[in-house]
């Protein structure tokens, strides 16, 4: 008769408390980091303003991206719960268009976030990446929408769709757009996903007429 695989029911050991308050001093220490300086700053410096040594967040947060998953997990779940909100309040179109807007604005909330959201998005072993996921999860439930009442053309993926978003982004991080003009930067950016019209070969090709450019 073969054995039962043992179950290991060991409950994970509780943070001790002072363990507990070093890992929110390094979170706190963090949010306003980059809320000044933005998501590169110098994590020895963060480590510095929570009080702790650099050995200390380094256990907490081995990379960059530990930390900033970290620090962002309740944007990212704030974000995630308004796109829900706007599925359910307004027609499929507007709320994509708004989604779309939105997500950019959130995604410029700290300099340079832009920068390691795009690098987290191709880099599965990021602690960024699940959040990237979920965004890019939320706005295909709100693309399929669009394109399922005819208010969105069928060919761009949810991924392709987010790309675009980070890279409008990265551009109100940039130029550094007020909500007004960041609005209207989106806006534009995002006009050709309402084409109802399927992305398809004779579209991604040159206009007829146009100047062929030499390799």
């Amino acid at each position: 008769m073969t054995a039962e695989p043992e179950i290991n029911s060991a409950k994970p050991r509780p943070m001790r408390a002072d363990a507990r308050r070093n890992r929110d001093a390094i979170l706190t220490a963090a949010r306003a980091t980059f809320e000044e300086e933005g998501v590169l700053a110098s994590l020895d410096g963060i480590a510095l303003r929570a009080g702790v040594g650099n050995a200390t967040l380094y256990r907490n947060f081995p990379t960059r991206d530990d930390l900033l998953a970290a620090v962002a997990s309740v944007s990212i779940e704030t974000a995630l719960a308004e796109a829900d909100a706007l599925s359910r309040s307004l027609a499929p179109k507007e709320a994509l268009a708004e989604w779309l807007i939105r997500l950019a604005w959130t995604l410029r909330i700290w300099h340079d976030l832009p920068t390691c959201v795009a690098s987290a998005q191709t880099d599965p072993q990021s602690s960024m990446a699940s959040a990237c996921a979920a965004l890019i999860d939320r706005t295909g439930t709100l693309l399929r929408q669009a394109t399922l009442s005819g208010n969105a053309g069928d060919g761009a993926t949810a991924a392709e769709v987010f790309e675009l978003v980070v890279a409008l982004s990265w551009a109100v991080d940039r130029f550094g757009d007020n909500e007004l003009t960041a609005r209207r930067r989106v806006s534009v950016g995002i006009a050709g996903i309402f084409r109802t019209i399927a992305l398809d070969d004779a579209c991604l090709g040159a206009p007829s007429g146009a100047v062929e450019i030499a390799p």
